[in-house]
């Protein structure tokens, strides 16, 4: 019987093993997308527990938690204490086997703090005083030095255009005024999340986005027109900001016809408090996807959609804890002929900057695997890429079905490869996680004879490994 986790683990074959050890651990990373806290970066902020750097925020395991019967009050509650939530976590995770929250904890604890021994009740107290003493004790144990723990070279967060981001600017200022190297501190770059610059479907909320959108522009909106301004100032000043990215969580693509006259006609309706149709909705959508989109393209930007995901299906627990708490699913949407409309139309009026596509349900693998060909345009290798599994298919399979379908009906070896899409300093390893699976596809394909692994091929087996860890981001991104 295999030990659990050794140091080959998910590497079924001597080859699989050669190609994780000697060329995907070491290679750096490159995180394009999370959700980390900029303000805990620039202040390097030291954890009061493992309890708030693991728990706090992590809807993943706030669902399973819910699932073994654990009341709210001991995940999300304010009158527990970390204790008690990690007392509660830990009672969960060995009802957690063949979840990969099962695999993750474990690579987590044993990669940040050395810790090899299973995590259950009976282990929990020693546990949670082994993590804590390190985190309050540790002068490494801090935001910025996990990051340096696990090699991370570039952070790239997932910001508002209200932003002012006084947190990127003061880390960047630190770096200089202390003439540290990139050893000592990984880059921190913001990335342009405008979600809520099209969310017209709640008038009230867009009304006060406009509103704090016109204040942090310097800019009276009093019309599409001045909408858009105000977006390109914010967009220009996030530039010189060292954003080169944006992001976009999406249901569905949108790309129905419209005028900008209809355009600027249903902005002063939702301005003026009115209630839109869907039609009304969709147009206005879609124009300003189109809009972000050249946007992107002119400053040389890379440009990302997540989409796929049907939020916030609990409406009584969003009323008690808000969004992003763990309430969201697959979606199903059929949005392929919106996508091709939508990307067809950039390319054909030459907006059509480097692009990212995540879908949220699997069923739409094949279907994005084979729309990346219809718009790569030589200019870039690569220059249409697919997105790692995300969210619910971040794991072993839906890593593995994101791969092996890539790599029948595209170019594996040009894949930008791994991202956290996380709120945690802990969730590094899930890249180490990426990197194993990938070793273990390619090995067990050499080992079948299905890859040559003799002479040049051997060498390129090699390099393709370490362009997907790492070389391939670091290209692509220019960040």
């Amino acid at each position: 019987m295999k030990a659990f986790m050794d140091e080959n683990f998910l590497l079924e074959t001597a080859t699989a093993q050669e190609l994780y050890h000697r060329h995907a651990a070491s290679q750096p990373i490159i995180d394009y997308h999370c959700h980390l806290d900029p303000k805990m970066v620039a202040d390097d902020h030291r954890f009061r527990s493992i309890t708030e750097l693991w728990l706090g925020g992590d809807h993943y395991k706030w669902r399973a938690m819910r699932t073994n019967g654990v009341a709210e009050r001991l995940i999300t509650g304010s009158d527990t204490s970390d204790w008690e939530k990690f007392e509660a976590w830990a009672a969960t995770v060995p009802y957690c086997f063949r979840n990969p929250l099962y695999h993750w904890t474990h690579l987590e604890l044993k990669t940040a703090f050395g810790i090899t021994k299973r995590l259950n009740p009976e282990t929990a107290r020693e546990i949670y005083d082994a993590c804590n003493d390190r985190l309050q004790n540790d002068p490494e144990f801090t935001a910025r030095g996990l990051m340096r723990h696990y090699n991370v070279e570039v952070v790239c967060t997932t910001d508002d255009p209200v932003d002012d981001l006084r947190y990127h600017k003061a880390y960047d200022e630190e770096i200089v005024n202390r003439k540290l190297s990139n050893g000592q501190m990984p880059k921190m770059r913001p990335a342009w999340r405008p979600d809520k610059a099209m969310a017209v479907e709640n008038p009230a909320s867009f009304k006060d986005y406009v509103d704090r959108l016109g204040a942090a522009a310097n800019v009276d909106i009093d019309s599409f027109g001045h909408f858009i301004d105000a977006l390109q100032r914010r967009h220009d000043f996030f530039h010189e900001n060292g954003c080169r990215l944006s992001d976009h969580g999406l249901e569905e693509f949108y790309a129905e016809p419209y005028t900008d006259t209809e355009v600027a006609v249903i902005f002063n309706k939702v301005m003026g408090g009115s209630e839109l149709d869907e039609l009304e909705i969709r147009k206005f959508k879609s124009a300003m996807l189109y809009i972000f989109a050249v946007q992107d393209c002119e400053s040389g930007w890379v440009q990302q959609y997540h989409y796929g995901a049907q939020r916030n299906n609990n409406s009584r627990m969003m009323h008690q804890l808000g969004p992003d708490t763990g309430f969201d699913s697959i979606g199903q949407w059929q949005t392929a002929r919106a996508m091709a409309r939508f990307l067809d139309l950039l390319d054909s009026e030459d907006h059509l900057t480097k692009t990212i596509l995540y879908n949220l349900n699997p069923a739409d693998n094949e279907m994005v695997a084979t729309m990346l060909g219809n718009f790569q345009d030589g200019s870039v290798a690569g220059k249409i890429q697919w997105g790692s599994g995300w969210w619910f298919l971040d794991q072993k399979d839906g890593m593995e079905r994101q791969m092996n379908t890539l790599s029948l009906l595209g170019l594996l070896s040009r894949f930008v490869g791994m991202l956290t899409d996380s709120r945690s300093f802990l969730s590094y390893p899930r890249h180490e996680y990426f990197r194993r699976t990938l070793c273990n596809l390619l090995g067990n394909d050499i080992e079948r004879g299905l890859l040559p692994f003799t002479g040049y091929e051997e060498q390129r087996v090699r390099q393709m490994v370490e362009d997907i860890s790492y070389n391939n981001a670091k290209r692509y991104f220019n960040v």
